[in-house]
This record gives C-alpha cells, structure tokens and sequence, in this order.
C-alpha cells in the first residue's frame, strides 16, 4: 500500500478512536419519526432517561411526525454520523414503508447504522366498544355481511399498522377503508372518541385504552396468547399466520457512524435495560427486550424488509 494512503487510513482510525473516547460530550438528540403517545415515543421516553445516565448525557426525544416515519426517518439518514442525531428504528420506516413505497428517500438497508433492537412488540386488532362484534368470530362476520361499511386508523400510509391490515384484508377476503394518521397518537385518540372503528396499532400504546375497556382487542400478532390479553386468539390460530408478525423498536444512526461510537451506545443501553424499574415498564406494556449486537439487529432489519417486500409483490399492494 502507498505510505502517504497508509498514512491517511491511520489519522481516519486515530480520529474515529478519539471520538469515541470523547463521546459523548453534548446533547444526544433521540428522534421518534411519529406524533407523541405511540409505541415508539413510549419506548424511546422510556429509554432516553437510563440511557443518559449510562453515557453521562442527556439524551432528548425529539417527534418528527409524517409520511407515515419516512420524514423522520430521512431526517437521521441525513443528520451528521457522529452519534449525536440517532432515530428510533421502527419496522414502519425501515421495512415495511419502504417496501410499499417507491418514492421512500432513503435505502433502509444501506442509509443507517443499525445500532440495537431494544424491544420486539406486539400488533393488535382493537374496536372501539360500540362496533358491533366482541371476539374475532363475530368481527370477521360483520366485516364479511358489510364490505366497506368500516373503516380503520393507523399510525401513517405505509406503516406496520397499515401493512398488516392491507394482508389481513388480502387473506380474509374483506374490505375496509384505510385511514392513515401521524403516529399512533393520533389514530388512537379518533378510534376511542369513536370517529373511526377500529385500529391495527402495536400493544404498548393500545393497551391502556383496552384494559380501560374503551377499546375492546380482537386478535394479536404474537407468538402466543399475551398475559395481558389471556382470552385474545393470535392470528396463527385464526389461521392467519403470515400477519402474526412482532414490531421491533431499536436505535440506529446514518450510515458511517464510526464502530467504537455504535458500540458506546450499544453497550449504553444494555446496561439501561438491565434496571428493573425501566424493563418493567417496557415488559409492562407487553413488549418483549432484545438487546441483540448491531449485526443482528441488521440481519433483522434486513429479513424484515424482505418479507414486506414479497408480501406487497405477492399481494400487489400499493399506496391510496
């Protein structure tokens, strides 16, 4: 190798290890690419604070709402890769909107350095008390007997929410109108104040409103029956086992992020996961911890694009 290249590879590894061992030294801005009150600002509020303790500085969650996470989402692919503008990575912004989507700014397996996957969670299909049916029997007959008399919310067009309902509706064979919101936030509040019937939200932010009974849960996209919703079938025992797929929720930052600065805050928020107080509040709102290394969770990333991929190409999907 030429001296003078050598030299230039030597001062970039002797600044990227300089970094790290200053960082962090400012603010660390935590972005949640959807409206406040959805599982990603829970999640993401729930770890900001043990996460900065852990690395010595405050870490602040900052909403960045639209284009069902892509704004946000583009807003960290684009942000300085020195570890102080870090997103919350959602399977919405980098599977399946992007998957359904053409016009996604970002390429969300080449534009980000996936850092952790903190927690898996739980989808759910819930109505609002006054829809007709109680249990999932009686709510796929009425969806059957009024095709396009209902409608239901999520967290933006191209979301998880979005994209699972769109296969449920593919493998059941019925019909109900999308309306898409800025976050879960949003879709809930209009689904409890009963403007809109139903929803497919994820089970931390839509527990609360289940277990006030003001939303009433049909079926769950988990491995198995919740011990929050002992009664609530999943969707591979109604036979839908393609929608019964988990939510992840981890942090990643643009692509480039030097490995020292990605371990730092790997390492930051296992440790944060380790106290009780905040595992129980994420175990609370039936999510499940990961904490895996960046490599696996960009190996998840990347089987989860995959299958959103071929289930848009399968079932022709595409965006109102």
């Amino acid at each position: 190798m030429h001296r003078r290249t050598l030299f230039a590879l030597t001062l970039v590894a002797a600044a990227g290890s300089a970094m790290a061992q200053g960082y962090p030294n400012k603010v660390i801005k935590l972005q949640v690419p959807f409206a406040p009150g959805g599982t990603t600002d829970i999640i993401a509020r729930t770890i900001s604070d043990a996460l900065g303790k852990t690395l010595g500085q405050t870490v602040v969650v900052e909403n960045k709402a639209g284009g069902g996470g892509i704004i946000g989402a583009n807003e960290t692919a684009k942000a300085a890769p020195d570890g102080y503008s870090l997103g919350m990575a959602t399977v919405s912004t980098t599977a399946a909107n992007p998957a359904i989507n053409p016009r996604t700014p970002y390429n969300p397996l080449t534009d980000f350095t996936p850092i952790i996957n903190i927690a898996a969670t739980p989808n759910v299909i819930a109505v609002h008390p006054s829809f007709p049916a109680k249990d999932y029997k009686g709510f796929l007959a009425e969806l059957k007997k009024n095709p396009g008399k209902y409608s239901y919310s999520s967290s933006g067009t191209g979301g998880i929410g979005h994209l699972q309902m769109e296969l449920y509706k593919n493998l059941s064979g019925t019909f109900i109108t999308h309306i898409p919101y800025r976050g879960a936030g949003p879709a809930l509040n209009d689904t409890v104040a009963g403007q809109v019937l139903m929803t497919f939200d994820n089970m931390p932010s839509a527990l609360p409103f289940m277990q006030s009974n003001r939303l009433i849960p049909i079926v769950v996209a988990a491995p198995q029956r919740l011990s929050q919703l002992p009664n609530v079938p999943t969707f591979k025992e109604v036979g839908l086992e393609p929608v019964n797929r988990m939510a992840y929720y981890g942090i990643y930052g643009p692509k480039g992020l030097p490995k020292d600065v990605v371990d730092k805050i790997n390492a930051g928020v296992r440790k944060a996961l380790e106290d009780p107080v905040v595992k129980k509040r994420i175990e609370d709102t039936g999510s499940f911890i990961v904490a895996n290394t960046p490599e696996q969770f960009a190996a998840q990333i990347k089987a989860e694009y995959e299958v959103y991929k071929k289930v848009v190409d399968t079932a022709k999907l595409k965006l109102e």
